[in-house]
């Protein structure tokens, strides 16, 4: 049996998706977020291609470059029962850190595919392309393992996400602070908020949710948001910077501050 395997990238995948707090945990989750695999040259790809225009959804197999090492056992975002085997999960922690996403094809021009629905990070080396067959691929009544409540497929035969969602508002202030945030920074920060906090606002490492003080709190890239919850009612009321006032001030700061130190004096804490 060969003890090594060698395996490499036809390619790699370019998305506005820098790291992994920004991606989708499921390509379902990342519906209409835009990418491109771009093939290596050089390598009669242009002949592999052919035909595969005519799918409208492919299996895209990548490598997590990014982990590092792997853990028998993990938290997936979902779980409200604790830690999983990883091979019950679709964590990229994982002894081959190998990944599989089911994406929208758009268009092939020449060696580069532009695909929707992307939950892959910028970068990502591609290692094969597949086509989704519906008639072989699909099993809408498949159990969800761990993750079943009860759960029947909807009308279009497809189950629905088996964790019933909570109520994402924002205040007032809430509200003018993301959307000023949303304008000086171009990140997309209510659907952030609303994307997390849907899925369950109790403390979760890999969702950046902690307790502070009598406070739960929220850690989007830089960004910091106070909320609370009533039952399955999340109501988000204050958004600040992550970074201290000393940070701001000082005057060799990185310039990538600057919305923050406008921000902090707009909405001084």
């Amino acid at each position: 049996m060969p003890q090594q395997l060698i395996l490499d990238p036809i390619g790699y995948l370019r998305s506005p998706l820098a790291d992994k707090f920004e991606a989708a945990r499921q390509p379902r989750a990342a519906k209409g977020t835009p990418a491109r695999i771009e093939l290596l040259p050089g390598r009669n790809f242009e002949h592999a291609l052919a035909d595969l225009a005519q799918w409208e959804l492919i299996w895209v197999i990548f490598w997590f470059h990014l982990n590092a090492g792997w853990r028998p056992k993990v938290l997936p975002p979902r779980s409200t029962t604790g830690r999983k085997g990883v091979f019950a999960t679709r964590a990229p922690h994982r002894p081959n850190p190998i990944g599989l996403s089911v994406v929208r094809l758009e268009r092939i021009d020449g060696l580069i595919l532009h695909i929707r629905d992307a939950d892959i990070l910028d970068g990502t080396p591609v290692l094969d392309i597949k086509p989704y067959v519906a008639y072989t691929d699909a099993h809408p009544g498949a159990g969800s393992g761990w993750l079943e409540d009860s759960v029947q497929p909807d009308a279009s035969g497809q189950p629905p996400d088996p964790v019933s969602k909570f109520v994402v508002q924002f205040d007032a202030l809430a509200q003018e602070q993301a959307v000023w945030v949303e304008t000086h920074t171009g990140l997309a920060l209510r659907e952030r908020i609303q994307a997390t906090l849907a899925l369950g606002p109790e403390p979760h490492p890999y969702r950046r949710i902690r307790r502070v003080g009598d406070e739960m709190q929220l850690a989007v890239k830089e960004w910091r948001v106070q909320f609370a919850v009533v039952e399955r009612d999340v109501r988000v009321f204050a958004i600040y910077s992550g970074f201290q006032a000393a940070q701001l001030d000082s005057k060799n700061a990185d310039e990538s501050r600057q919305p923050h130190r406008e921000f902090h004096a707009k909405w001084p804490r």
